[in-house]
């Protein structure tokens, strides 16, 4: 028996954020990083929570990736300072963090409920409505999954008026991390009919929009759709898991430090291939991996289908590529500055990363360590 629930009730459109003043909590810690409170972003949240008559602290120790330490001084403040919620406010990192730290605070202050309403400055992670968080242990260099039902926010709050001036580069980025969400989770082993409608609409609306909005900082509906698109592919991944994808992400990403996004949207096309099993070199045969019809159905999602399952899955990973090249983002590590020497002597390290990675068992194909290794060497040109 299978179950899906989506748990995290969520406010979007326009004044969207007005929900904050219809907030019944009386204390709450605010997580968000140094950009978001320097920007005055933040004040679209506090004037809402001053006008409300709420008390509010603000905890701004956030960084991309976020490592242990940090997560360990916010469960500090929350011991301190004991709100009723917490919100957070920010891209992915600030969004993950802040559901770590919720997450150990709880275990350490038992019997004490706290309340999380997630608000992304991105569009890309999902963050807002999954189970998922990655933390980052700084010293191994090795980035982990945590998974569990307890992180769900309690509220997730879409308003396109905190993405209206993210930069081009993080819209590629950001935007590439849907699509992937979107494909990965389509594929996925444990996919099933409702994460399948969501990773639909969520790729239907990547083709449309994601190039409009790298393109015009003021398109804002196309921000609009792109950040509606991020969370329904979140609550796609939360139902139905992701894949090697990721898992090779998560080690590049840890190992070298390249953006989440831009490295997912670099292993996206080797990836394809590697599911699928067709490249530049097949020919038509009368029995394809059960993914490949999903890929040829994403292409069609996306306008790109073509003359058979070979050509058109060839189409998804041109089409993946041309709309990298148009974002201007790497297509591949050595793009990145990235030496050579230094890449192959991590490969083996991260590759076994990537196979012990807690996104890797839903991968539609069961990857062994050195089909990893090639992938990543095939990665850096």
């Amino acid at each position: 028996m299978n179950s899906f629930d989506i748990r995290t009730k969520i406010y979007f459109g326009d004044n969207a954020l007005d929900r904050l003043e219809q907030l019944p909590y009386r204390r709450v810690l605010v997580i968000t990083d140094p950009f978001i409170e320097k920007s005055g972003m933040l004040q679209l949240v506090t004037y809402r929570l001053k006008n409300r008559g709420i008390e509010f602290d603000i905890f701004t120790d956030v960084v991309p990736d976020p490592p242990i330490e940090k997560i360990t001084k916010g469960v500090e403040k929350v011991s301190s300072y004991n709100p009723d919620c917490i919100i957070a406010i920010g891209g992915g990192s600030a969004l993950d963090e802040a559901k770590a730290i919720r997450e150990f605070a709880m275990k350490i202050v038992q019997g004490k409920e706290i309340a999380l309403i997630a608000i992304p400055t991105t569009s890309g992670t999902g963050s807002e409505v999954t189970s998922f968080a990655v933390v980052t242990d700084s010293q191994k260099g090795v980035k982990y999954p945590l998974v569990s039902e307890s992180m769900l926010p309690t509220e997730a709050i879409l308003d396109a008026e905190l993405v209206k001036s993210v930069p081009a580069t993080v819209t590629a980025d950001t935007g590439m991390d849907v699509l992937t969400h979107a494909l990965e989770a389509y594929v996925s082993t444990n996919n099933n009919e409702f994460s399948n409608a969501l990773a639909e609409k969520a790729i239907e609306i990547c083709g449309t929009f994601l190039l409009r909005s790298y393109l015009d900082n003021n398109d804002t509906h196309a921000r609009k759709k792109m950040h509606v698109a991020s969370c329904l592919a979140g609550l796609a991944f939360n139902s139905a898991s992701l894949g090697l994808n990721h898992g090779i992400a998560h080690a590049i990403g840890a190992q070298f430090h390249i953006p989440h996004g831009r490295a997912n949207a670099m292993v996206l096309p080797h990836i394809i291939e590697y599911n699928s099993e067709i490249n530049k070199h097949s020919k038509s045969r009368p029995t394809y991996p059960a993914c490949v019809r999903k890929y040829v159905n994403a292409a069609k999602l996306l306008g790109v289908s073509n003359f058979n399952e070979i050509t058109t899955v060839r189409a998804l990973v041109s089409y993946i590529q041309f709309m990298m090249k148009e974002m201007n983002m790497p297509l591949s590590v050595s793009q990145c500055g990235v030496s050579k020497d230094e890449y192959f002597n991590a490969i083996d390290k991260m590759a076994e990363s990537a196979i012990n990675d807690a996104c890797t068992p839903t991968n539609p194909r069961v990857p062994s360590k050195a089909e990893v290794v090639a992938i990543l060497e095939k990665m850096y040109e």
